[in-house]
């Protein structure tokens, strides 16, 4: 690592961090999971399972804080925050799903979307550790404008095709797009997903492109999610509860209001 400049380094231990949390704390879940006797199991205080997201957040907050007091010439230090800082966001994209949901999704289909965060957040700092530069192509020709000129019209560009694709709903296309911009400008390109905001704009009922776009997504689409979900299952464990209907929230409500209608007026 010594041809490597600091900020590299210190990213290639955020990179671990993340990555060895993720494996950890999926480990740990499993073996919870599987009711093993051993294993310590969750963590509570006063009958409050408290998740593993909060200690997440401490220690992105404590990593980010330590390196941004950290002196310059404290290299060490610097490198170990940043390490901090990969575990913690392991910790907080691992729960990602029950942060968006607001209440434990953890190991049902929605839960999936933890999984999916944690691979890209793996995947787009990867791609940064083998060089690669957020919205930028390194292959254009010289226009003879000034650098910071085409150096804001190439990330335009970049971000236009990544937006397009995000909207045909190629999510991870889109994103690594930032960091790969022909992946970006290719999902721009080819047809949209049948049920994304693209396809529900432009594409008319019964029209070819969208007749096309069902038939490709049957038939490349879904087995290639099928896959990628045997690939993250058998790392991360099998998404397979139901999730609890919230009903009972309105069934709490109903006799409240009731009661507010048949109280008297107050003079």
């Amino acid at each position: 690592m010594g041809h490597w400049d600091p900020g590299h380094e210190r990213l290639l231990w955020f990179f671990l961090g993340l990555v060895i949390a993720f494996v950890l704390i999926r480990i740990s879940v499993r073996m919870i999971r599987a009711k093993v006797r051993w294993w310590p199991g969750n963590v509570a205080a006063g009958g409050t399972h408290i998740h593993h997201v909060v200690f997440g957040v401490v220690a992105m907050m404590l990593g980010g804080v330590i390196g941004l007091a950290t002196p310059d010439d404290a290299g060490d230090w610097r490198l170990w925050s940043a390490a901090l800082f990969g575990v913690g966001t392991a910790l907080v994209l691992d729960e990602f799903a029950l942060i968006l949901h607001l209440r434990d999704v953890y190991w049902t289909q929605a839960g999936r979307l933890s999984v999916d965060a944690v691979f890209l957040a793996v995947g787009l700092t990867g791609l940064l550790l083998l060089g690669a530069k957020p919205l930028d192509y390194g292959l254009l020709p010289d226009f003879n404008l000034p650098p910071h000129v085409t150096t804001g019209l190439v990330a335009l560009v970049d971000l236009g095709f990544a937006v397009v694709a995000l909207l045909k709903g190629k999510i991870w296309t889109g994103l690594l797009g930032l960091l790969l911009p022909p992946l970006a400008e290719i999902g721009a390109l080819r047809l949209a997903r049948p049920n994304s905001p693209w396809a529900r704009w432009r594409y008319r009922a019964g029209s070819r492109k969208l007749s096309v776009a069902i038939r490709r997504e049957a038939r490349y689409r879904q087995p290639l999610i099928l896959l990628k979900i045997r690939i993250q299952e058998f790392i991360s464990g099998r998404h397979d509860l139901l999730e609890e209907p919230l009903v009972h929230v309105a069934e709490q409500r109903e006799p409240a209001v009731e009661e507010k209608a048949g109280a008297p007026a107050r003079g």
